[in-house]
């Protein structure tokens, strides 16, 4: 049959996740780092991923595809509500609930000098809240941090915050486009350097997209790096 169904452009697609979250019905899947439409029979049409993906690589096309299974998409999502091992597979992997292994506080050094101190130097620092004619932006170093980069690395202040301006966000939870508001803050002032602090989870992969954005919409050659951090704390790429 004829009908309106989501269709991915894998090479937009920046696996941020977001759509996945959207997806009420469960249709699309993140699969070896992008989204995924997994059944034809999940997707209603209607797009309520479509103003999600900052990309825009989800588009509604009018198509031969099979039916809509409202009682196939009730099924699995009750399946996904489970609290068995395959259900948790399912959805964002940034959702999936895990421990992480530390040593004891006894065992780990922790001179009162180094973590003592705040290297925040600005507020607000939310990019939501954050006003894009702040004086402190001029000749500043970025840093755009994700929130969850915080709470994941303990020396955050010392190794990335120091003498920079920090800017945090989460793109699957802040329904915005942070690129408007970065691009905005790079046209008018001398920024020297941006560095995006992101989670090693798909979803964080929009703040990256974001910064990018605004670099390319600013029109400036400014240096920039992605540092990723692991789930676990770690340093994983930068």
């Amino acid at each position: 049959m004829i009908r309106k169904i989501v269709t991915i452009d894998e090479n937009k697609c920046t696996g941020c996740g977001l759509c996945v979250t959207a997806c009420h019905e469960g249709a699309l899947r993140l699969v070896d780092g992008k989204a995924r439409l997994i059944s034809e029979t999940y997707c209603d049409g209607l797009g309520a991923c479509l103003p999600e993906c900052p990309a825009g690589a989800i588009t509604v096309q009018e198509r031969e595809a099979e039916a809509f299974d409202q009682a196939a998409v009730e099924s699995q999502v009750r399946e996904q509500e489970l609290p068995s091992t395959e259900s948790q597979t399912c959805g964002c992997p940034g959702s999936q609930a895990r421990m992480i292994a530390k040593r004891p506080a006894e065992q780990i050094p922790t001179p009162a000098a180094t973590l003592s101190q705040s290297e925040l130097r600005q507020w607000p620092c939310q990019i939501k809240l954050v006003p894009v004619d702040a004086p402190y932006f001029e000749n500043a170093r970025l840093l755009v941090a994700a929130d969850c980069t915080a709470y994941a690395y303990a020396n955050i202040h010392q190794e990335f915050m120091r003498n920079k301006i920090t800017l945090i966000g989460c793109p699957k939870l802040d329904a915005v486009d942070y690129s408007e508001k970065l691009t905005e803050i790079l046209k008018r002032h001398q920024i020297k350097s941006v560095t995006v602090l992101r989670m090693e989870v798909p979803c964080c992969g929009g703040i990256s997209h974001a910064v990018q954005q605004a670099l390319q919409n600013s029109g400036k050659m400014i240096p920039w790096n992605v540092v990723i951090i692991g789930t676990d704390g770690s340093i994983i790429e930068e």
